[in-house]
């Protein structure tokens, strides 16, 4: 398995917290990978949270995101009954588009044990079509990328991806 750089995640916002039921472990005795992906699309719920945006609100407004791409990297095997947190730094954004890498880190074996890298877009839900990320939200994350980037440590992104 690759090993994850020693870098110190608290700095970033936790944007979820589980606790791995026996249900989503697979045959190989770890969690399987569909959950993977389950926990990290939760976290994007999360980082809009941390961001000051109600769920609810958004949905009214007919705001959404879409996956444009994504890239997972598994380092760890998570077991059953294991207590998780995700930690999320953005990358980079455009008009549309949002560039994000999350981590989730095992707080029993205090090791990380994947990160999920994505680019999506801002959606109206009504339509179905790409929209601008609202004023507000776009002020929110460049805020959060600029604070980010002040941390001593690059994040290990898969190198393909990116905002355009």
């Amino acid at each position: 398995m690759p090993e994850f750089p020693d870098v110190e995640l608290e700095a970033l916002p936790k944007t979820l917290e589980a606790k791995v039921p026996k249900e989503y472990i697979d045959v190989m005795g770890h969690m399987n990978v569909a959950w993977y992906t389950h926990y990290f699309s939760e976290s994007m719920l999360g980082l809009y949270r941390h961001l000051g945006f109600d769920l609810d609100e958004l949905k009214e407004r007919h705001w959404g995101s879409f996956a444009l791409e994504t890239h997972i990297r598994y380092f760890r095997e998570i077991r059953a009954g294991h207590r998780i947190d995700v930690f999320t730094r953005l990358i980079s954004r455009n008009q549309k588009r949002v560039h994000v890498i999350s981590f989730i880190k095992n707080r029993d074996l205090n090791e990380v044990s994947a990160s999920h890298e994505v680019v999506a877009i801002c959606v109206d839900l009504r339509e179905r079509k790409p929209a601008l990320i609202p004023e507000a939200m776009g002020a929110e994350m460049d805020a959060m990328i600029a604070c980010d980037r002040l941390l001593d440590w690059n994040p290990p992104l898969c190198g393909v991806m990116g905002v355009r």
